[in-house]
């Protein structure tokens, strides 16, 4: 009784262990990662998964009109379909993340099915856009064993989120209030402008909400990085 007793806890905190390896933002087991910067500075990074969609080019109308650059975490599928979608993001200025190539639930896939995943979005990102992504992003916010060998064979640091905004199933004025409430200095703010590699999707409700987002954010003084800038302590 005592021996199966012990087995049980010790088969508890190894679930325990691998349930934070996969889904902390804080862990690093399983990869690298951070999920907000410094914060030396007052400002905070909008990032965007998921696309290129054709709802990315209203995206870049209204950033640009906000004088704000933002980091894209594109699937390489998506880049396939679009990949005009995904060489105006670059165009305009705005930085390019990995977010694999199908947007599937790493846990429990082997270490060649995870290299795979992230080698091949990385070499479609570089011959469709010229840009070879330095950052990634697992889907879900999920790691597993093989994603440290890829980053570090492939350059890439694992980005996650200060907040996000659920956009893909709460309305406008919810996302807006969760972010909000959740963004401080160095922030990292994760949103979508895509739903996993759907065809035209609809992201009115996260558009809404950014409408909400990027104004109330400015009035209270914050301005606006790409992760790569805002994870750099010397930026002014």
């Amino acid at each position: 009784m005592v021996l199966v007793a012990a087995s049980a806890a010790v088969l508890g905190g190894a679930v325990a262990t691998a349930a934070y390896g996969i889904a902390s933002k804080s862990s690093q087991i399983f990869s690298p990662s951070v999920y907000c910067g410094p914060g030396v500075r007052k400002s905070v990074a909008l990032t965007f998964d998921d696309g290129p969609s054709e709802s990315t080019l209203p995206l870049l109308e209204y950033l640009d009109r906000c004088g704000i650059k933002a980091t894209f975490f594109q699937c390489g599928m998506n880049v396939k379909r679009l990949p005009q979608v995904a060489r105006q993001v670059v165009a305009a200025g705005h930085e390019l993340g990995n977010h694999t190539w199908s947007h599937p639930r790493l846990p429990f896939k082997t270490p060649q099915f995870i290299d795979r995943e992230f080698t091949a979005t990385q070499e479609i990102l570089a011959s469709e856009t010229g840009i070879t992504p330095t950052l990634l992003r697992p889907p879900y916010g999920f790691r597993w064993l093989g994603m440290r060998a890829v980053q570090c064979r492939l350059g890439l640091l694992g980005i996650l989120w200060t907040v996000i905004g659920n956009d893909w199933k709460w309305p406008a004025n919810r996302i807006a209030k969760h972010v909000l409430a959740g963004c401080a200095p160095g922030g990292i703010i994760c949103l979508h402008d895509g739903r996993d590699v759907q065809a035209d999707p609809d992201i009115r409700g996260m558009m809404a909400a950014l409408q909400q987002i990027v104004p109330a954010l400015k009035h209270q003084g914050y301005g606006f990085e790409t992760v790569s800038e805002l994870l750099r302590p010397d930026v002014t």
